[in-house]
């Protein structure tokens, strides 16, 4: 689950983390309050005006700005409220701002010793261990710092057995050149970083930048956290966090039933149980001169209902021109899922994209009855490979 960039800096101030004061605000008057409010509380006469959408790239796209008064406070809240914010990470009609966060200016006026560092804390997908990446080069695409410096981007792999130790934190603070207090508050930030994105049970964990002040303090001035959403039966507070409005509808929906899908960009629906089959389906249908349109897993307890719902949700996808049934009958019964595709027809209505079922296991000659004694026009195939040529033939006509 993406969090907010105001919500991930709430859990990492429980943990130790420094981060700019900074309070959200959803209209340009509010957003005044929350000015008078930190400079009272701070004595900042700058303030930073930051669009909260799950999207990096928003200072690119125009969703960062500084306000050097109140009025342009004001003013560029009026601005960003409301707009179809377009980085590289949000859909092409963008994302439709509906908070800002109005934050201190940690950038002192006068200063020049002030430096930015990027920080994350992710899974080493290779080693199965939790990695800290950092780089001196802050501020910047990490991507980018990647392919043209590699050799400014370091990593830190930590032990599960033992967790983050000192002497780590003590060798992030040194590669990226700090000293002194810097030096020591950096340990500190490293250290308690990690312990927020452990105990938030965090999948992601990234700050950039990571800013030195001139006082040599040590901030979070920007947090991108993503949550491993198999914790969150753990973290109510973090559960109640959710902003359904920061996610496609139809996901939202598909939750409801259990069911986990996943939107695509293509034209073949795909319904099928269990994530690994699921991908083959897909690689398959790629192969046959197909497109996926979505990942869609019912899951091993499927019924009839849950297959009806299935059918709404991948219809309500334009672009979806045939469907794909994919079921092996391992825990689910595949006379389960043909009375879900027979009921479908019979409560949906008329259905006009072509249909392509392949059951295969418990009950696969029951519901293969099922379905031809229904009088449905579906396409029916025994090998997977059979199915997906089925789906680009249909995709011909």
């Amino acid at each position: 689950m993406n969090l907010h960039e105001h919500q991930g800096k709430a859990i990492l101030s429980q943990y130790g983390v420094a981060v700019p004061q900074g309070i959200v605000a959803e209209s340009p008057e509010q957003a005044v309050e929350a000015a008078k409010t930190l400079q009272a509380k701070t004595g900042t006469t700058m303030w930073v005006v930051k669009a909260q959408v799950h999207a990096g790239g928003r200072g690119k796209g125009g969703g960062v700005k500084l306000a050097k008064s109140l009025a342009d406070v004001e003013k560029l809240a009026d601005q960003i409220l409301g707009m179809h914010l377009v980085t590289p990470q949000t859909p092409p009609e963008g994302k439709l701002v509906r908070k800002v966060l109005i934050q201190q200016d940690v950038y002192y006026p006068g200063s020049s010793d002030i430096r930015e560092f990027y920080m994350s804390v992710l899974l080493n997908r290779k080693t199965g261990r939790n990695m800290v990446m950092y780089s001196p080069r802050g501020g910047m695409d990490i991507e980018a710092v990647a392919a043209e410096t590699p050799d400014q981007i370091f990593t830190e792999e930590i032990d599960p057995k033992v967790g983050m130790q000192a002497f780590q934190a003590r060798k992030i603070a040194f590669n990226l050149g700090l000293s002194g207090t810097a030096y020591k508050n950096m340990v500190k930030f490293a250290m308690a970083l990690y312990q927020a994105y452990e105990g938030a049970d965090a999948s992601l964990f990234e700050i950039n930048p990571v800013v030195k002040t001139s006082d040599d303090n040590i901030l979070a001035v920007d947090a991108k956290v993503v949550v491993d959403n198999n914790s969150l039966f753990r973290h109510p507070d973090i559960k109640a966090m959710r902003d359904f409005n920061e996610e496609d509808p139809i996901e939202v929906e598909a939750s409801r039933y259990d069911l986990n899908y996943v939107k695509l960009n293509g034209n073949v629906g795909c319904m099928v149980n269990g994530a690994g089959l699921a991908m083959a389906t897909m690689d398959m249908i790629k192969m046959s001169g197909g497109d996926p349109a979505n990942f869609l897993d019912v899951g091993g307890a499927a019924d009839a209902k849950r297959v009806e719902e299935a059918f709404r949700i991948i219809l309500k996808d334009p672009n979806v021109k045939a469907i794909l049934v994919n079921i092996f009958g391992g825990i689910v019964r595949c006379d389960r899922v043909a009375q879900g595709i027979v009921d479908a027809y019979s409560n949906i209505g008329d259905i006009k994209v072509p249909i392509i079922v392949r059951l295969q296991g418990t009950n696969a000659k029951e519901g293969k009855q099922l379905i031809d004694e229904s009088g449905l026009k579906v396409h029916s195939a025994i090998a997977l490979e059979d199915a997906a040529k089925l789906v680009n033939e249909v995709l011909k006509n």
